[in-house]
């Protein structure tokens, strides 16, 4: 099923993807770095997974950092984040 991300939510999880293992995420990198997002349920499911982690983990970091400037940088991201898990966990449910 296909779904559509606006360019900030594109990058967002092309970032993320990257800082994966290469072996296990490389082919969604590859759709999501050619805005190729017609994904099977395995793949919106692994998205789905990859994004809840990296939520938690975003979260815990927003929590241990002391700069001010920063941790509304990190927020901002959580928010763009949590956009991008809500769009993709729509999808899944609709798969």
């Amino acid at each position: 099923m296909q779904f559509h991300l606006e360019p900030q939510e594109l990058n967002l999880l092309a970032n993320i993807l990257l800082e994966q293992d290469p072996r296990q995420y490389n082919e969604l990198l590859n759709k999501v770095l050619a805005r190729d997002l017609r994904f099977d349920s395995g793949e919106l499911e692994q998205t789905a997974d990859l994004l809840m982690s990296k939520k938690r983990s975003l979260k815990d970091e927003i929590a241990l950092q002391p700069n001010v400037a920063l941790k509304a940088d990190l927020q901002r991201k959580l928010t763009l984040l949590e956009r991008v898990l809500e769009r993709v966990t729509e999808v899944c449910v609709m798969f």
